[in-house]
């Protein structure tokens, strides 16, 4: 390859890659919670009996005013970036136990720069539902910010298993990772 052709492949490379970052690299993910998967692992597609004693967390998912606050704490983060008043919302709502819930309140603390409580509280979303693609997104986003880069790259891996790599958690990840340095 000529200098001039490597300087434009170089170009176009970077292009594509500050395009991932702004376009997709940071998701914001789905205002609607998923629901989370059945504690034993396995699932029968039956809700459990409505006489049953057991908080079933799949139900909150589905309650027109949890999801309206929901959306409400989703716009809080994502259009106003008022990621402390996220928080409150998003404990307020009583179902920390829901890995969207607990992810977005990880996310809120990530991005005042409280690593230590979005820490717990991404751990706690993937004690919720260990195979929540977003979690481990922007649990991998955090460990790039913390300079881990290789449990970051078996956060993406663990992403290519549960979504693939054309996904936008996927490239969201790996775009973070292709463009950071970790000082080296």
């Amino acid at each position: 390859m000529t200098g001039k052709a490597t300087r434009f492949s170089s170009l176009a490379l970077s292009i594509c890659l500050v395009t991932a970052i702004t376009g997709s690299a940071f998701a914001a993910g789905s205002d609607t919670p998923s629901p989370p998967p059945p504690k034993d692992g396995k699932s029968d597609g039956k809700a459990p009996p409505k006489d049953s004693k057991m908080h079933d967390t799949r139900s909150s998912v589905d309650d027109p005013d949890f999801l309206a606050a929901y959306r409400a704490a989703y716009t809080t983060i994502y259009d106003r970036h008022d990621y402390a008043a996220a928080i409150v919302q998003l404990k307020a709502l009583g179902h920390d136990d829901v890995a969207d819930v607990a992810n977005l309140i990880g996310y809120s603390y990530r991005k005042l720069k409280n690593y230590d409580q979005s820490k717990i509280w991404y751990e706690r979303a993937l004690a919720a539902d260990p195979n929540h693609v977003r979690t481990w997104q922007y649990y991998g986003l955090w460990q790039v910010e913390q300079g881990h880069r290789d449990i970051a790259e078996q956060d993406l891996s663990k992403i290519a298993q549960l979504a693939g790599t054309q996904s936008p958690e996927y490239r969201s990840l790996a775009a973070a990772l292709a463009t950071n340095n970790f000082g080296y």
